[in-house]
């Protein structure tokens, strides 16, 4: 069974069949660096990392692009404010999302091209439409024909005249049409520029992916991911400008990820829901904020909250508890053959797999693969009720891991929590008195443990603890 892809340029499920066999072009808008990232930027750096894990996981070869806009107003206007150079913001802002990125546990691009690197191709592209008729230049600015690209709205599916209507104009500009986009910007006097045919200046932010496309992925390629606001005008001008400089189809497959609402509404700072993906991580942790993100469908909107967040903790816990249930018994594990029956339980977990599979083709459908990954878990954790062979242990355990490792969860796991030594003190100081039979004093402690967020529970192997 082969993977089926939302295509949103021709609104259906559809088979995934790449340009080459074995290997996948797919390219992710990556974020304009003025700032701290947001918790609704946090989707799609999860489900596109997970897109990536998975086809990989099929056997294809995946080239992995993700651009940084790194020139652009708001950078400059950050910058002013700062008082320092637009460079050194992005750069700053760069670092702040690779950490970020990282604490997501999303693996860095294969290449990560950014705008002010890629200007020359840039302009190669721009005067390219120019002399094909796409682009005209005023004053230092250059603007791309709109409505000489006849398919012009075929990934939004709206006429042309909607799009007109909702355009906004802005009367400073020189334009033909009021549908037409920047393709190139007169410097204004302070501003980062380049030089180029039409002045000094800098390029729009359209230009900019189709530009790095072609640079590293080449004329078409398989997949193109982003939030679904993105689609218009971003992605549409893409298509325009791809296109008609090539002559050929831009991509293939486009696939978008649907809003988040914080506490039901949408997300603003005028409504004071507005949250940075450092503050909700600082308080809650990255993890429980990936599993967030994989727990819905990526194109169905989705709702953030204290009392969401919570509940992706405690499913978080549930399967570090299976984790450690694993790693309990393989320490308990007898040598020798594995048994008859051992083997049919391994059998049966195989279906997990299947069911994971089944759900990850149908669409990415990371929701129904989290709950494969649950039923596994249930799976083991009964199996576990009996002492068992290391063999039939290290088999469930690798399921485990390969399940868990391609949604990019638990991936603490070779990162066990430390106590720092005042915990570790008040857990010693608690066996102490349980071996002295003060009971009071130990049950004080435990109590005291609590309050300070930690779980403890007194099994036949000793006494094991978990962050509350």
């Amino acid at each position: 069974m082969s993977m089926e892809i939302y295509n949103t340029l021709s609104q259906k499920t559809e088979p995934f069949v790449p340009m080459e066999e074995g290997k996948v072009k797919m390219y992710v808008c990556g974020p304009t660096v003025y700032n701290f990232i947001h918790i609704g930027n946090a989707r799609p750096i999860c489900v596109f990392d997970t897109l990536r894990r998975y086809l990989e996981y099929r056997g294809y070869q995946v080239t992995f692009v993700q651009n940084f806009t790194d020139i652009d107003d708001k950078i400059i206007k950050r910058a002013n404010e700062e008082g320092v150079s637009s460079k050194e913001i992005a750069e700053k802002y760069i670092r702040e999302y690779e950490t970020d990125a990282a604490g997501l546990n999303s693996r860095p691009a294969d290449i990560h091209p950014r705008a002010t690197e890629t200007v020359d191709k840039i302009i190669e592209i721009i005067s390219g439409l120019e002399k094909k008729g796409y682009a005209y230049a005023r004053n230092g600015d250059v603007y791309y024909r709109t409505r000489k690209f006849k398919d012009y709205g075929k990934l939004s599916h709206m006429p042309l005249e909607d799009l007109d209507a909702g355009n906004r104009i802005d009367v400073s500009e020189q334009k033909e049409d009021s549908l037409d986009f920047a393709l190139w910007k007169a410097a204004k006097p302070g501003e980062p520029y380049w030089d180029s045919p039409w002045g000094q200046g800098r390029p729009g932010w359209h230009i900019e992916c189709t530009a790095m496309i072609n640079k590293f992925l080449g004329d078409t390629i398989d997949i193109h991911c982003g939030g679904q606001d993105l689609i218009f005008p971003h992605h549409e001008n893409e298509i325009a400008q791809g296109e008609a400089y090539t002559g050929k189809e831009y991509v293939r497959y486009w696939m978008h990820n649907g809003h988040i609402n914080v506490d039901n509404r949408k997300m603003s700072k005028s409504l004071g829901n507005f949250f940075t993906l450092r503050e909700v991580s600082e308080k809650y942790g990255y993890e429980p904020i990936r599993f967030l993100m994989l727990q819905a469908h990526y194109r169905s909107p989705m709702n953030y909250s204290v009392e969401v967040i919570e509940q992706c903790k405690a499913g978080l816990g549930r399967l570090y508890n299976c984790l450690e249930r694993l790693g309990d018994a393989a320490a308990l594990a007898k040598d020798g053959e594995i048994t008859p029956e051992e083997k049919a339980l391994l059998e049966a977990m195989g279906k997990r797999r299947e069911q994971f599979i089944a759900a990850m083709d149908d669409d990415l459908n990371t929701a129904d693969a989290i709950s494969a990954l649950f039923d596994l878990a249930r799976d083991i954790n009964q199996a576990l009720q009996e002492e068992r062979t290391k063999e039939f242990v290290q088999g469930a355990a690798s399921l485990f891991d390969e399940l868990s490792g391609v949604l990019g969860l638990l991936n603490h796991r070779e990162k066990k929590d430390s106590l720092d030594d005042e915990v570790e003190r008040l857990i010693e100081e608690r066996q102490t008195a349980r071996k002295a039979k003060d009971f009071k004093r130990a049950d004080e402690i435990r109590d005291q443990l609590k309050e300070m967020g930690i779980l403890l529970k007194d099994t036949p192997q000793g006494v094991k603890w978990s962050k509350m």
